[in-house]
């Protein structure tokens, strides 16, 4: 293995004291409960989104935060939940007269740590609600989860609460609104190799040369299927098929299509699957109107992709329009 890394255990900290030093003024570090905040946070005349989750998934979470995104994010480890503590800790800075919002991706650590973590938050007089994330098609129970895992999708529903929050919605209705774009959103991911964790020093599984994993959850777990490798056009096929008639996507739909990398597939390739997917989605009658293609919710330095796609109404277009400003640059 080489990789960039002095401690393993001094990993996180030191990534996230290098995202806070990039964007002085706009983004503010608590090394106490691995922190990272919008500087102008909390604010009385809006709602504050808390998003939490394991590190190695990088932008997601900590470098979307930012104005009309979340608020905050306070990740654990690599691929481990936040303590409850951070969780805690964490919804108190961001207490708001409007309230606290969290969103989790769907597994049994995240999910323990939001759930107590809220507990004692509202224990303190504080009024939070909570968004759970399951878009992933490929498995109903795995060993993270409970439910269906949540992966890229959970794009879209930062960046809709994240546009109304902004705009000055109530915690009920982005409660509302959250769990209404989760419900139009579905994805699957595949893994051409294994990742590596900077404290674990070797990959999490083997793949042969000649294999694939289908359906792979964000932390290497396994998927449906160990596959033969196949050619570009053929993963693309099975990604969309799964994702289509999962729920189901019909004839008609407008959707956002998002080719997600995992960490180590280049761009080129990326863009390389889009045009195949849009083809498909084309070929079944579905009109793609909204693209996203890059990275947005990773397994540190895993080879391979996810396909998310999520069906468009008039609200959700104009929320995913709404202008964002995080530590991810554009030119």
């Amino acid at each position: 293995m080489k990789k960039f890394v002095n401690d393993p255990k001094q990993f996180v900290p030191e990534m996230l004291r290098g995202i806070a030093l990039a964007n002085p003024g706009s983004l503010r570090y608590v090394p106490a409960y691995n922190l990272i905040m919008r500087a102008d946070a909390p604010r009385d005349d809006k709602v504050s989104v808390l998003q939490g989750s394991g590190s190695g998934h990088e932008p997601a979470h900590v470098m979307i935060v930012g104005k009309g995104m979340l608020d905050a994010a306070c990740p654990g480890d690599v691929f481990a939940a936040p303590p409850v503590d951070y969780v805690l800790e964490t919804t108190k800075l961001l207490r708001s007269e409007k309230g606290v919002l969290h969103i989790v991706n769907n597994y049994t650590g995240d999910g323990m740590a939001f759930e107590m973590g809220r507990e004692l938050a509202e224990a303190e007089g504080i009024n939070v609600a909570t968004v759970v994330v399951n878009d992933d098609v490929a498995v109903q129970d795995s060993t993270y989860t409970v439910g269906r895992r949540g992966v890229a999708g959970n794009f879209f529903v930062i960046k809709a609460v994240g546009a109304a929050a902004e705009a000055g919605a109530g915690l009920d209705d982005l409660v509302a609104l959250g769990e209404r774009v989760n419900a139009v959103t579905r994805t699957m991911g595949m893994a051409l190799t294994s990742c590596t964790p900077p404290a674990k020093g070797s990959p999490l599984f083997e793949l042969g040369d000649d294999e694939m994993e289908m359906g792979v959850g964000i932390h290497g777990e396994p998927g449906r299927s160990r596959e033969r490798l196949a050619s570009a056009n053929e993963i693309v096929d099975a990604l969309v098929e799964a994702v289509v008639t999962d729920l189901p996507f019909q004839r008609g739909d407008a959707v956002a299509l998002m080719i997600n990398g995992l960490g180590a597939t280049p761009i080129s390739e990326l863009y390389l699957l889009y045009g195949r997917a849009h083809e498909q989605l084309e070929g079944r009658g579905i009109q793609v109107g909204k693209s996203y293609v890059g990275e947005y919710c990773t397994s540190l330095d895993m080879a391979g992709c996810s396909v998310t796609l999520v069906r468009l109404d008039d609200q959700l277009v104009s929320l995913l329009d709404e202008p964002a400003e995080v530590a991810i640059r554009t030119f």
